[in-house]
Order: C-alpha cells, then structure tokens, then sequence
C-alpha cells in the first residue's frame, strides 16, 4: 500500500518509515513484473497507477502516457522524468481526470486498505476512467494464503480472495482476463533473491514458494453495474 487508506483517512510518511520504507531492489522485481504484464499494455497505451508511492511499477511500464497518484507528497522524488505525478485523495484525482482517458489502471497492494463503502465509488470512477476493452490490473494479498499475516498491516480494511475479487469486479462492469491465484511473495521482504533473471524465473514457474499475492486482470465490459 502506497498511502492510501479509507475514503476518509490519510496515511503519512510514518507509514512508509515503518511499514513499507524504501529499497533499492523492489525496482529490479518490478522491471521484470511490468515485463511479464506488458502484453497487457501497449507502448501507445496511456497508463495510470493507483497509490503508486515509490513509483516503483509505473517507472519500470512502457506506455506513451504515464500518470501516476497517490495520498503522498513524496511521490514526486520518486517518479522517474516521463511520469506525470498527482498528489490527492483517489476519488477527488480521478474525477478530475478525463473519461475514457487510460487503456489501463494499475493497483498494486492498494484495494485492501478501503472498506467496501469507499470501494464501491472508487471502482465505479476507475471503470469511468478506462476506455472500451481498457484493463484494470490488480495485484494484492490473497486471503486464502495470507491469512496469518494480512492484519500485520495496520491500515488493510477489505478482505479479498482471489474468487470474491473476481466476483467483486464483475459486479462492478468488468470481466476477468486472467487470475494468477498464487502470483508473489506476501512482502518484498521476504528471503527469496531479487535478481532479475530468479524474478524471470519465478514468475514463469508453475511452483511459487512463499506466494501470498494474487494477480488478477480484468477488462472494462460495455455494460454498467455497480
């Protein structure tokens, strides 16, 4: 989670020192995730990330646009020279934000941190956001093999696995494209290596030890729910 919270709540830089502060080699796991989901998103493609903090994911995309948001005022230092930076509360930044504007969303560790009062509108402003066929692409804990260490992060609010997510996307106007139920480790701070080519390697094994996050893929549909 990059500080974001509930509807109502902002998460400071305290967060970051003591939760998720910051490392070096998350960017070398993330050029290798963001290659693994490239045929998701084309390089003419407009992109946003969704509490992007380190910039860690939206750096390492190759798109024409690149837009990344979050609560946090640091997100600017960590943006790489191409990525336009929005500072505010999510659903303020996306309604300000052209409709149909971005082929694909990116939440990383971000849907679990707001109750479901606050993810109702929140995925409805994401689904106006995206343009026909546009993908929303999640990656986040999965309850199922996470459950023993999901609350250690004070600030998740939703519980999701990977059938209720699927099930929560399709009620809001999106259909599944692809489900990785056992996708990465829980937190980067785990003991597996973070060399590119072991990256490769994990992602492309059909065996994942210590895998707690989910990926799930889903594409705007052209009926609204919700």
């Amino acid at each position: 989670m990059k500080a974001a919270g509930s509807e109502d709540s902002r998460v400071g830089t305290s967060y970051h020192e003591i939760h998720l502060s910051e490392d070096p080699q998350r960017r070398l796991v993330w050029r290798e995730i963001a290659s693994y989901l490239s045929g998701f998103i084309p390089e003419s493609a407009a992109a946003l990330e969704l509490g992007a903090g380190y910039c860690d994911w939206i750096n390492q995309v190759q798109a024409k646009e690149r837009v990344a948001t979050d609560l946090w005022d640091d997100i600017t230092h960590h943006a790489d020279a191409g990525v336009r930076c929005v500072v505010g509360d999510v659903i303020q930044v996306l309604r300000s934000l052209s409709p149909q504007r971005f082929d694909a969303i990116l939440a990383s560790n971000f849907f679990e941190h707001f109750n479901h009062e606050a993810l109702n509108p929140l995925l409805e402003q994401v689904r106006e956001r995206l343009q026909e066929d546009g993908v929303l692409i999640v990656i986040q804990p999965n309850f199922t093999y996470a459950y023993r260490q999901y609350f250690d992060d004070y600030t998740h609010r939703a519980v999701f696995t990977a059938v209720s997510l699927q099930a929560f996307l399709r009620s809001k106007g999106f259909e599944i494209v692809r489900v990785e139920p056992r996708f990465l480790p829980l937190t980067m701070k785990s003991r597996l290596p973070k060399w590119g080519w072991l990256v490769r390697a994990y992602l492309r094994s059909p065996i994942r030890p210590l895998a707690g996050q989910m990926l799930i893929v889903a594409r705007k549909t052209g009926g609204k729910k919700g």
